[in-house]
């Protein structure tokens, strides 16, 4: 089994027993060997609420500095989105990856800028 199959496999697990309401929609976080995405979907209706990666227009220009201070910049400009689209509080889905690194600096910066979870 590879590493990408084992990731996929803790995600289906995960998936199972988490899911977004429109009460508190699901803040999904992926991340490449360059990039980070998170986005919050709402898994009643499957609409996407909000969105925001490392290469978002917003984010564009700043100083690139390393991977994981562009994580937290992706974390609170997707906190940041999600109070203009009314949501305060989410389910935090990390999609198979282990909780560290770059996956947390999301998550922490997310809640710094307001967003609960």
């Amino acid at each position: 089994m590879s590493v990408v199959d084992a990731r996929i496999k803790r995600k289906n697990r995960i998936r199972k027993k988490l899911s977004g309401s429109s009460e508190r929609p699901r803040l999904t976080v992926y991340k490449s060997l360059k990039h980070i995405y998170a986005q919050v979907v709402d898994d009643s209706t499957g609409k996407t609420l909000a969105y925001a990666s490392s290469l978002s227009k917003e984010l564009k220009g700043q100083d690139e500095g390393d991977k994981k201070e562009a994580a937290k910049r992706v974390g609170k400009l997707i906190a940041e989105k999600c109070k203009v689209a009314n949501v305060e509080a989410v389910v935090f889905d990390r999609n198979g990856f282990p909780y560290h690194g770059r996956i947390a600096a999301v998550a922490d910066a997310a809640r710094e800028a307001g967003l609960k979870f």
